[in-house]
C-alpha cells in the first residue's frame, strides 16, 4: 500500500511549486496602487488603436500586440510591465513574447471586460471626447 501512495504524495509535494512557476494577474481594484507606487509598472494595452481610442485603463501605453515583438525597443527593460487585452488572450501572446525578451510582466486579471464590468475608471483620448 505504500508504494501506491508515493506517487500521490510526489505529486502533491510539486503542485504548490507549478503553482509559482508564473507570477500571478493583479486583480483591477491593484492596478491604481499599483501605478501609482514609485516602482510602478509600465500599463501596457495590447488592443488595436480603434479599441485603445474607446476608452483604455487611465494611463497605459498602447501597443498592439502583433506589433509588439517589433517593438520592444520602446519597453524600459527597467520597469515591469503589467499587460491587458479585451479578454486576456492577445495579453498572454505579449506576455509570452515579453518574457522571452527577458521583461516581467504580470496581466491585469481578466483583462478589459472584467474592468469595465467592475465599473473602474476609464481614460479617453481628448480626440475622442471632442468627436462625441
Amino acid at each position: 500500500m505504500r508504494k501506491s501512495i508515493r506517487p500521490f504524495l510526489v505529486l502533491a509535494l510539486l503542485l504548490p511549486l507549478s503553482a509559482l512557476a508564473g507570477r500571478p494577474a493583479v486583480s483591477p481594484a491593484a492596478v491604481a496602487e499599483i501605478t501609482a507606487r514609485d516602482d510602478a509598472p509600465l500599463l501596457l494595452d495590447v488592443r488595436s488603436p480603434e479599441e485603445f481610442a474607446q476608452g483604455h485603463l487611465p494611463g497605459a501605453v498602447l501597443i498592439p500586440h502583433d506589433q509588439l515583438a517589433a517593438r520592444l525597443d520602446e519597453i524600459d527593460r527597467d520597469r515591469w510591465v503589467l499587460v491587458y487585452c479585451r479578454s486576456g488572450k492577445r495579453a498572454s501572446m505579449a506576455q509570452d513574447i515579453l518574457e522571452d525578451a527577458g521583461i516581467e510582466v504580470r496581466q491585469v486579471e481578466g483583462s478589459w471586460l472584467r474592468w469595465q464590468a467592475e465599473g473602474r475608471p476609464v481614460q479617453v483620448p481628448a480626440k475622442a471626447e471632442a468627436s462625441e
